[in-house]
């Protein structure tokens, strides 16, 4: 009988003790919240880089829009902007004539008068790319992502 009072106790006291419970929850806590913060700062270097990427094809427009044509220095431009590795001006700037209406360039010949009246413009178009790289290889990404951006502005 005392045996068993004995035993009763111990697990009693077991049950209601504390101590090493904190390392126990933070063992399971930690690599649930890294579980979840690597995808996270994966996902938002990703993004981040996608601005670069989206930057670098406006400076290329920008570039042309107060410098003119200049295929070459437009596509140095746009690989000048950003320190990524991977960037390139791919496919190269192209050079247009068209009447632009709500969403869209209707294409033209140069010089020629728009349905309003107005000169059909010189517009360029620029293009960026970058490869990037997540730190994992995801199911649905693979090892790598090609980001991808297009500016459009019009020239003189």
């Amino acid at each position: 009988m005392r045996r068993s009072n004995r035993l009763l106790k111990l697990i009693a006291g077991l049950l209601r003790a504390t101590q090493g419970s904190v390392a126990i929850e933070f063992s399971i806590g930690v690599p649930v919240m890294v579980i979840i913060l690597i995808p996270l700062v994966d996902l938002g270097m990703g993004i981040y880089q996608q601005m670069q990427v989206q930057d670098a094809a406006q400076a290329g427009a920008q570039y042309a829009m107060t410098h003119g044509w200049n295929s070459g220095a437009i596509q140095n431009t746009v690989m000048g902007t950003t320190a990524l590795a991977s960037m390139s001006a791919s496919p190269p700037p192209v050079k247009t004539c068209g009447c632009p209406d709500d969403s869209s360039i209707a294409a033209a010949a140069c010089g020629s008068t728009c349905a309003d009246g107005r000169t059909a413009g010189t517009y360029v178009t620029v293009s960026a790319q970058a490869t990037y790289a997540p730190l994992f290889p995801y199911p649905l990404l693979g090892s790598s992502v090609t980001l991808s951006a297009q500016a459009t502005a019009r020239i003189q």
